[in-house]
């Protein structure tokens, strides 16, 4: 990926506080809005703050970072400036939200390659396999307070 931070530079990046983690995530799939659930649930911290791709700041990072908008099968998980994508983003998470998240280590087992074939057969057929769902309308006020739009 680019440099910590570089989104900084792009013009096309709204300014956000990028103080503490934030997951990019598709807030029109029932996966990943599963996956918010549980940052929001595993996140004791509240530090890590979810921002829907459909939303001009999500859009941009996708972009500034050269992921398809209109089909998002990727996520970004940024910490300290720097981006994370597809499984590596969901390993990354883990270890950084700790205690039962950090059961995603067992998946360094599986090798790289079939770990980001997976991700990607997986993200490609989310709506198919999961359905839609709408993150943005969960009516958890503190998840509210997590969402970046």
């Amino acid at each position: 990926m680019n440099q910590p931070y570089s989104f900084r530079n792009d013009p096309d990046v709204p300014d956000f506080d990028d103080s503490q983690p934030v997951a990019v995530m598709d807030a029109e799939c029932a996966l990943c809005s599963w996956g918010a659930r549980m940052i929001h649930r595993l996140d004791t911290s509240g530090q890590v703050r979810i921002c829907p791709v459909q939303s001009p700041l999500g859009s941009a990072l996708l972009r500034h970072y050269g992921l398809v908008i209109e089909d998002p099968s990727s996520w970004l998980f940024l910490d300290k400036g720097v981006a994370h994508q597809d499984f590596e983003a969901v390993l990354h998470a883990g270890r950084r939200l700790g205690g039962w998240a950090r059961v995603t280590a067992v998946l360094h087992l599986v090798p790289r390659p079939l770990r980001n074939w997976l991700y990607q057969r997986l993200a490609r057929n989310r709506y198919a396999l999961f359905g839609r769902g709408d993150m943005c309308q969960i009516p958890d006020a503190a998840f509210q307070r997590r969402l970046l739009r």
